[in-house]
């Protein structure tokens, strides 16, 4: 396998199944929809569908029931960033080499398009319904749709406050206040701002393979190894990254005097710890007996990035 072009041809598949679900027109509302669409298509390595497929693929998912689903998740993650680089948040100008929505819509504007994109979350994924196979007998089409209702379960309460919302709302509250949080609380951003929409793609994807509830809590655990230790990359990169590269600001973190993993721990032991997340997430993923060599080297490659 020569998981380089394996990768550029699975986010090219991920990327055009995000954009087929963005409305084309809304009327009198459509500056909304423009300002949403201008989000989600500014780019980005579009991880979260490629990871809900892949965990799909590994346990014998069959049917394109999935896609209104990793759609949807792009829609929720892009209404998150749109959000966090608002000037009542990190307050960025840039994300991905390009203006940041509020940059050229306008904060208002920019807070409705978040809102639109998560709307639009839940519209997509209900359209999951619509997806099942018509040849399947009746048994096997209430099983898919029972697997939809969980999937859908788990997608929407892990953006919620038992989830990114709630990783957010601990972030945004000690950095406005000027609190110093402690490690207990790092991680409990890091594990919900980051990790859970990766816990929800995995999970999500397990679930509506028919994956039983110990292989669907092994793809909860090995998401929140690899969200935790995509996270402190970040914040590595935040500090030794290169902007070009990144395609943005570099330092801001030490900017706005946030407490980062490398703040609290060094640069060294960041490394170390999130090579050893890295590498405890393909152990579960070994564990399952399950072959998915390209969910491997995606998590390898997730440590050596370099943006």
């Amino acid at each position: 396998m020569n998981f380089s072009e394996e990768l550029k041809k699975k986010t090219a598949s991920a990327e055009e199944t995000v954009l087929k679900y963005l409305p084309k027109d809304a009327g009198f509302a459509d500056k909304v929809r423009e300002a949403g669409e201008y989000a989600v298509s500014a780019g980005g390595k579009r991880l979260r569908p490629v990871l809900m497929r892949e965990a799909f693929l590994m346990y014998g998912g069959e049917g394109e029931y999935i896609e209104p689903f990793m759609a949807a998740l792009e829609f929720i993650h892009n209404y998150s960033l749109v959000h966090d680089d608002l000037p009542a948040m990190d307050n960025d100008m840039y994300r991905r080499g390009k203006k940041t929505c509020h940059a050229v819509y306008g904060e208002g504007m920019a807070v409705l398009a978040g809102d639109y994109l998560l709307n639009l979350s839940f519209e997509t994924a209900l359209r999951a319904f619509d997806m099942i196979p018509g040849d399947k007998s009746p048994e096997e089409r209430e099983e898919i749709r029972q697997r939809i209702i969980k999937g859908l379960g788990i997608l929407f309460r892990k953006a919620g406050i038992k989830g990114m919302l709630g990783g957010q709302s601990l972030d945004v509250y000690a950095e406005k206040n000027g609190l110093t949080i402690d490690e207990d609380e790092l991680l409990f951003i890091h594990e919900n701002k980051t990790a859970a929409l990766i816990e929800a793609a995995l999970m999500t994807g397990a679930v509506l393979a028919g994956a039983g509830e110990r292989d669907v809590l092994l793809m909860e655990k090995t998401g929140s190894d690899v969200g935790i230790a995509f996270q402190i990359k970040d914040d590595i990169l935040d500090v030794i990254g290169d902007e070009k590269t990144l395609g943005k600001h570099v330092g801001s973190d030490a900017d706005n005097d946030k407490t980062t993993y490398v703040t609290i721990y060094g640069l060294e032991k960041a490394d170390r710890d999130q090579r050893e997340l890295s590498r405890s997430a393909i152990e579960k993923i070994d564990s399952s007996g399950r072959e998915a060599p390209f969910l491997r080297e995606l998590i390898l490659s997730l440590v050596n990035r370099e943006m």
